[in-house]
């Protein structure tokens, strides 16, 4: 049995070391599997150094074709698994080919690389960023290892900053405007706001402020939209009446958040809305939706 299992065993350990590996901020990234890791963080137009080390397990040699780094920028859609769209894609040659009897350790370097785009991972999309090293070999299966990595971008504050102003009416019934202080906001942002009511004629029961998500991938006849509630605030218990005012302060901070992202590489959007819903006493709703623009401070 132990023969069986040392045929599949690697016989040779990869190792991808960051040159800065000791010093660069770590953040946790969620696996395939559900586990997390903590992994080093970069930002677009930075340069990635560092090494490998090749170690043959003690008494094999590993004949092979070459061995090269691979820096790649994926995307995968979960409708599509298995196919990655690669909208980075760099390379560097490690080693001709040859013979490894013992740990050889190669230097290697992505200098000032362009990363457009955030990692994400969401509902039905996974945006990655790996460094991969192949050895390349003949009659047998490659050895391949992968180092994931995150990358976020930094945007400065807006230089116009439009407060939201909307009303919400049923005709005789009800008409209420609200009010937020801005449209746009960073990822540690306070959205404050007012609700006025200026007509209450049905018995609203409560008023609650939410936070969508709202993420679309594929497009044309393929396009899925996945829309998540990712906080519930409630604003107000018990029925309002004419003239009242309620205010609205909603910290995000606690919630997970991305910034917002248009159109990336043709291939998904994530949008974040605020939803204001209201229940009569019959269990009615009704809501009145407005997006936000979401960005990452240099400070986050």
């Amino acid at each position: 049995m132990n023969y069986i299992i040392g045929a599949f065993k690697s016989p040779c350990h990869i190792a991808i070391n960051f040159a800065d590996g000791r010093t660069r901020k770590q953040v946790q990234l969620k696996k395939e599997n559900g586990q997390t890791a903590m992994v080093p963080l970069f930002k677009s137009q930075e340069s990635i150094v560092g090494e490998v080390v090749l170690e043959p397990i003690q008494g094999k040699k590993v004949e092979h074709n070459g061995v090269k780094i691979e820096l790649l920028g994926q995307i995968e859609l979960y409708l599509d698994r298995g196919n990655f769209y690669d909208f980075t894609s760099l390379v560097r040659e490690l080693d001709v080919p040859g013979d490894i009897y013992e740990r050889k350790t190669y230097p290697f370097e992505f200098s000032t690389v362009e990363m457009p785009y955030e990692t994400y991972n969401g509902v039905n999309v996974r945006l990655r960023y790996i460094l991969k090293v192949t050895i390349s070999r003949n009659y047998v299966s490659n050895i391949v290892e992968c180092q994931d990595f995150v990358v976020r971008n930094f945007t400065p504050p807006p230089s116009i900053n439009n407060s939201i102003k909307m009303e919400v009416g049923i005709e005789d019934c009800l008409h209420i405007e609200f009010e937020y202080n801005k449209s746009k906001y960073h990822l540690k942002d306070v959205i404050i706001g007012k609700i006025y009511f200026l007509l209450v004629r049905i018995k609203i029961k409560n008023m609650e402020l939410e936070i969508r998500r709202r993420e679309s991938t594929g497009s044309g006849a393929n396009t899925y939209v996945e829309t998540e509630t990712l906080a519930k605030f409630e604003l107000m218990d018990g029925a309002p009446v004419r003239g009242e005012s309620i205010p609205v302060r909603l910290f995000l901070s606690p919630y997970e958040l991305t910034p917002t992202y248009r159109n990336t590489n043709n291939k998904f959007s994530v949008k974040y809305y605020l939803n204001l819903v209201l229940v009569d006493e019959e269990d009615r709703r009704y809501f009145k939706q407005q997006e936000i623009i979401i960005y990452r401070p240099e400070s986050s």
